[in-house]
Order: structure tokens, then C-alpha cells, then sequence
């Protein structure tokens, strides 16, 4: 069982920045993925970004340019710097880990952004 805990959410004016945290646990030494992903009011869960624990990363395209995805394996911490947010980013973003062998999903309860002014 994967635990993950995330951090930093909150209210930020447009074009302002945030960084989320999310710790996992216990200490992970198989292959994985660690993602965010959001989810606004109304609206389907969407990818954000992932890193792989060789990290290589995929970004959604809305987000590219402003978002920066990086992980610490040491931590077996994920973060997720966003830049130059918009009110269209407002969302609850949720930490996602994946085993790449087996594909078993581990989700965080979640982090409130709002972006307004």
C-alpha cells in the first residue's frame, strides 16, 4: 500500500506561483510513475504532468511552459512548480502513483488551487 501526502495548494492572483509537494511512502524502489493531475467543478479528472522514476516527463498541453514537474527519489517526492497561473487552473489536483510493473494506482486525497484575484 502506497501512501501519498500532498502539500502546498492555496489561493494565488493571476500569473502568481505555487509548488505542490507529494510524499510517498513507505521508501519505493520499483519502477514508477508519479503524476498530478486536476479536476475543476463540472468537469473529468485530466493529466497535468507525470515523471517516471528515470524521469522522463509528459506534460498536458495547457500547461506547458508554465508547469514544471521534478521528483526527488531519495524523498520519493514529486513536485509540481506552477508558473504564471491562470483562473482556468483553478482546480482540486490530486498526486497519482503508478507501479510500472503490475499497474497498480495510488491516488492523494488532494490539494485545493484557486487563482484569483
Amino acid at each position: 500500500q502506497v501512501q501519498l501526502v500532498e502539500s502546498g495548494g492555496g489561493l494565488v492572483q493571476p500569473g502568481g506561483s505555487l509548488r505542490l509537494s507529494c510524499a510517498a511512502s513507505p521508501s519505493i524502489d520499483s519502477s514508477n510513475v508519479m503524476g498530478w493531475y486536476r479536476q475543476a467543478p463540472g468537469k473529468q479528472r485530466e493529466l497535468v504532468a507525470r515523471i517516471t522514476s528515470g524521469s522522463a516527463t509528459n506534460y498536458a498541453d495547457f500547461v506547458k511552459g508554465r508547469f514544471t514537474i521534478s521528483r526527488d527519489n531519495a524523498k520519493n517526492t514529486v513536485y509540481l512548480q506552477m508558473n504564471s497561473l491562470k483562473p482556468e487552473d483553478t482546480a482540486v489536483y490530486y498526486c497519482n502513483f503508478r507501479f510500472v510493473i503490475g499497474g497498480r494506482v495510488y491516488w492523494g486525497q488532494g490539494t485545493q488551487v484557486t487563482v484569483s484575484s
